[in-house]
Formats: C-alpha cells, sequence, structure tokens
C-alpha cells in the first residue's frame, strides 16, 4: 500500500470512530489528537508507512498489518489502532466508550437497562417532554432508576450538555445523573428515581388514594427550588441558567424535598449574569430562537430570544403560582377571558381585587394560613415583573422565603410603581418563537411536555 493510501486509511478509521464514540469531549479530543500526530509522523524514506523512528511511541503492528488487500488492511489497522488508545474502553453489549473517570458517572450497558425497564416498556413510562421520554426501571442490584431515552434528534447534544452539567453540579436539591448509555442506536441518561413524581404530577394528576400536597409541603417545595436554582446561577463552578423552570421539572423525593430537574435548555451564564454557550458546544445549542414553555417565559425572552439569570427567577416566580393555585400556567379552560388563559394575568386581576384567598388550591380545604399564601403571592409577583432589572435575584428569594428578609421594601418599591397592571402580553405576537405547550391543550397525538410521574 503506498504511504498516501496508509495515510487516508488511518486518518479516516480515526476520524469515522472517535467522532461518534467519543461524544467529542474535550480532554479526549486532546488525548486522540496529540496521539494521530504520532501516528502520523512518516519519515522521507518510508515508502511502506511504517512509523518513523522518532521518540513518538510505534504502533504495535506486526508484519501481518501491511498487506495488499485493501479490505483486509483497513480491518487489522482498525484493529490495531484502537487497541493502542490509551482512552479505549472495552465495550459492553455495543455500548460506545466514553471513559467513566471523565465524569465520574457509571457507564451502564444497553442490555442492562432494557432489563430495568423491561424493554422500554409503555408501562414503565413516568412522562413525556420535548427531547424524550422517561422510563422506570429497577436495575440488578434492586435499586430503582428513572432512564431518560432521548429522541434521536440531537439525542448526542443533549448528551453532551447533560454530561457536562453533571459534572458541576453538586446540591440536594439539584437532580444529579447517575450514569449513561450511549451506543449506536440508544442515547440513555439514568437519573435516582423521585418516588413523589413532579410537583406538577403531585397537584394535579394524582390518584384518589394519593393525598394532596399540603401547605406545609407546598412551603418547603418552594424554599428547595429556590435553594436549587439560586445554587445553580450563583454558587455553582459556572453560573447555569435552567431555562424550563416549572412545576413539571420540579421533583418530589421521599422526603418530599424538592430537587430540580432537566436541563435539555440549559446554558451557562458569563460573570455579568448573561447568557453564554460553550464554544464546544455554541453552534449546536443555540439555536437562535426562543424555546420554553407556554406561560413560563420572561417577556424579554420573547422579545429579545437573550435570556439571563433573571429568566429563571420570572420561571420560579410562575412556579410559585402552580404551587398555590394547582393550576397550570396556561390553560384553556379559563378561556371565559381570553387574557386569563395565562395563570399570571389571572392571579394578578383577584390578588388586584383582594381575594387571595379565592386563588388556593382548593385540594387544600382551607388548610393553609392566609399570611404565608400573602407572603408567597408577593414573592410570585415581585418575580414576575416584565422589567427583568426589577427582579430580585434566586439568593435574595431564599432570604425572602426563610425569614422575610428584604420582602417588605421589594413589595414597596413593586406595589409604588403599581407594574403589574399592564404587564399582559400575548404568546401568538411570536410566530417564531418554538414554545413547549402544555399537555392540557395537545391533541392526543402530541407529545406532553409535562413529565407526569416520578422518574
Amino acid at each position: 500500500m503506498s504511504r498516501d493510501n496508509w495515510e487516508r486509511l488511518v486518518v479516516a478509521v480515526l476520524k469515522r470512530d472517535q467522532i461518534w464514540q467519543l461524544c467529542h469531549q474535550d480532554s479526549i479530543t486532546t488525548v486522540s489528537s496529540n496521539f494521530s500526530q504520532r501516528v502520523l509522523s512518516f519519515s522521507s524514506n518510508d515508502i511502506l508507512g511504517h512509523v518513523s523512528s522518532s521518540p513518538s511511541p510505534q504502533l504495535p503492528l506486526t508484519k501481518h498489518s501491511v498487506v495488499k488487500d485493501g479490505k483486509n488492511a483497513s480491518g487489522t489497522i482498525s484493529q490495531k489502532l484502537f487497541s493502542a488508545l490509551p482512552w479505549r474502553k472495552k465495550p459492553k453489549d455495543d455500548l460506545v466508550g466514553i471513559p467513566e473517570d471523565r465524569f465520574g458517572l457509571e457507564s451502564f450497558s444497553l442490555r442492562e437497562l432494557l432489563f430495568a425497564t423491561d424493554n422500554f416498556s409503555n408501562k414503565n413510562i413516568l412522562g413525556r417532554g420535548g427531547h424524550g421520554t422517561v422510563y422506570k426501571g429497577c436495575l440488578a442490584d434492586g435499586s430503582l432508576v428513572g432512564v431518560k431515552r432521548l429522541t434521536a434528534q440531537n439525542d448526542q447534544v443533549m448528551m453532551e450538555k447533560e454530561l457536562e452539567i453533571s459534572g458541576l453540579v453538586s446540591h440536594r436539591n439539584v437532580l444529579h445523573l447517575r450514569g449513561f448509555c450511549y451506543t449506536r442506536t440508544e442515547s440513555l441518561l439514568v437519573y435516582p428515581y423521585m418516588a413523589n413524581g413532579s410537583v406538577a404530577s403531585c397537584l394535579r394528576e394524582r390518584n384518589e388514594l394519593q393525598p394532596p400536597l399540603n401547605w406545609a409541603m407546598r412551603k418547603r417545595i418552594a424554599l428547595g427550588a429556590a435553594s436549587g436554582l439560586a445554587y445553580l446561577s450563583h454558587e455553582c463552578v459556572r453560573g447555569i441558567i435552567h431555562g424550563d423552570v416549572k412545576a413539571a421539572n420540579i421533583l418530589v423525593d421521599e422526603k418530599f424535598e424538592a430537587v430540580v430537574a432537566d436541563f435539555s435548555l440549559a446554558k451557562f451564564v458569563d460573570c455579568y449574569g448573561d447568557e453564554v454557550v460553550s464554544a464546544k458546544f455554541a453552534e449546536r445549542y443555540d439555536d437562535g430562537g426562543v424555546n420554553g414553555t407556554v406561560g413560563h417565559i420572561a417577556p424579554e425572552y420573547l422579545s429579545t430570544g437573550k435570556c439571563s439569570e433573571k429568566t429563571d427567577v420570572y420561571g420560579y416566580g410562575v412556579f410559585l403560582l402552580e404551587l398555590i393555585t394547582g393550576q397550570r400556567a396556561f390553560d384553556l379552560a379559563r378561556r371565559s377571558n381570553y387574557e386569563d388563559v395565562m395563570l399570571l394575568n389571572w392571579v394578578r386581576k383577584l390578588f388586584k381585587r383582594k381575594s387571595a384567598e379565592v386563588m388556593v388550591d382548593q385540594d387544600l380545604e382551607c388548610n393553609f394560613v392566609y399570611e404565608d399564601v400573602e407572603k408567597l403571592l408577593e414573592i410570585a409577583l415581585i418575580c414576575t415583573q416584565s422589567d427583568p432589572e426589577g427582579r430580585p435575584s434566586m439568593p435574595e428569594v431564599v432570604r425572602m422565603l426563610e425569614d422575610g428578609d428584604g420582602l417588605a421594601e421589594r413589595w414597596q418599591e413593586f406595589s409604588l410603581q403599581n407594574d403589574y397592571e399592564n404587564e399582559n402580553y400575548c404568546w401568538e405576537v411570536y410566530p417564531e418563537w418554538n414554545p413547549i405547550i402544555d399537555d392540557s391543550i395537545t391533541s392526543s397525538n402530541a407529545s406532553a411536555d409535562e413529565l407526569s410521574g416520578p422518574r
């Protein structure tokens, strides 16, 4: 084989397998790139393409490695090259090798997860979202997990994002990724199982035997979710904008501790609080459009397509209203008045009329503290101001929830501006927007955005 053909063959094998097998991880790319340079360092006199006698280590080639038959040469070279690569992980059931120690995560085989979920049986579906379906699974050791099966479109991008974020976060109110499985046909993420499902399912999809969330639980959930979001934006190694804060993405464990989940729309923030996407994934993460769920998206994001940590504050404010009222952020059942299909507009109207008690979830059967309801409503309205500069930061929200620190001053300023009277907006005026619609208004064939069960 000529030197040119040899070089092309080596490069083709490296590129083909490295790109899709290794998910383009930075550390792996560096190793493989350096290795490729060593592999392709031929001497000027090396007609057959043997590795030059430079200090670079030689490939473990045998006399059978150089043959005239191109097909045999391809198979031999592929085998020898990848057996020599230090990052090559021994595959399990066609598992594409991503080093476990790169992220400190467990690498599951497809066979393990097929067995755990009963071959992704419909009876084990916990919920569906815009980026995949979540299944309940039971591993061989008896532990319960939620397995997210990513959709084919952009599954690798979502996998990379989840893996990158998982390497940064560590907080009891943020869902941690347990492991993953990435094969030629499947992209799977494995999470701890949340026994009580999502807040949305607890509020609106509980069975007759399941008691409603009492007021103490709702206060605990409100504080836990705020703590998780405050960690993401201000305490994490890199600030993270969640991008889709809502009751469906706040999970509840067996102790009714809130856990922020689903980072499919997440972005990183820079030191000024503005959104920024890591250069590595910039072209694939940021499509230039507006993505999110109707009723949860901040108006400045709708109008400009730019988000910041204050867009999560807005989403949290709407989440508080879900927690208080038990209703969806967007619901055509309130269409007696078109503006009222937005939960926020409906709440503002009733709050202005001093009818706060009318808004409270009927499942509570008046078993709540009115002062607490008023406090949470004030925080929610402050968080959902149209001007992002007027909204508090998430650490401020945590302090308001814990002991009311700063709430009186914030509320007085908000009341003087009387901002909430003129903040109605309509999502239909943004045709370029790519919203995720709540399952209450989707057809039976459409994928619901809320993960309606534990995961």
